[in-house]
């Protein structure tokens, strides 16, 4: 019987830029931008320091590639296959439930944007993957409220109530102060909604 032929192994080059993302996307996390060095991070990722620049030519690179792999991460979480023909606050539900789930099982990515949002060393291109998000936020609240389903608001106001008590919400988890039961995370839900609708 003729052996099956083998599936082609994945590159080394990208299993090693690939590990060198997740060593840097902990560090980053955990000691901030100027705090972690790239010695310590090719330590992490099992690799030789002049490895990192054969692949990211400096730090700066090196932290706005993982910024936009966790941004975009993110905006996918949020944004794929939503289910635009639901009503209003179905799709809510499943907006503000897509953040807790993205949050409870991607925590390190969303501790790291947190961490990193404002720097100044977070380029352009990286903020581009910011704003992927924010354009659909925008169109979305827009929509609503010119339906007068939300308020006559800015819908950058109505993301940035939405998401700071999020946000909040998440670090208080994180720092043991709240219990993230499903009890409290439709309470939370409920004041967003009650906070934004008309």
């Amino acid at each position: 019987m003729a052996s099956q032929p083998e599936p082609n192994p994945v590159p080394q080059h990208a299993d090693k830029r690939e590990a060198i993302l997740d060593a840097a996307l902990e560090l980053f996390a955990e000691k901030g931008f100027h705090g972690t060095a790239v010695p310590e991070v090719a330590e992490k990722a099992g690799v030789g320091a002049g490895t990192i620049y054969r692949y990211f030519e400096s730090k700066e690179a090196l932290v706005n590639s993982v910024y936009r792999r966790c941004k975009e991460s993110f905006g996918r979480a949020l944004i794929d296959d939503f289910p635009r023909e639901l009503p209003v606050r179905k799709q809510f539900h499943v907006f503000w439930t897509r953040m807790v789930d993205f949050a409870t099982t991607q925590r390190t990515a969303v501790m790291f944007m947190e961490l990193h949002h404002h720097a100044p060393y977070i380029d352009a291109k990286s903020r581009a993957s910011e704003e992927m998000i924010l354009a659909a936020g925008r169109a979305f609240f827009d929509e609503t409220s010119r339906r007068e389903v939300t308020k006559a608001i800015p819908s950058d106001l109505v993301i940035a109530l939405i998401y700071g008590a999020f946000s909040a919400l998440m670090k208080g988890c994180w720092s043991r102060q709240i219990e993230l039961t499903p009890e409290i995370l439709d309470a939370a839900e409920n004041c967003m909604w009650e906070a934004i609708r008309r």
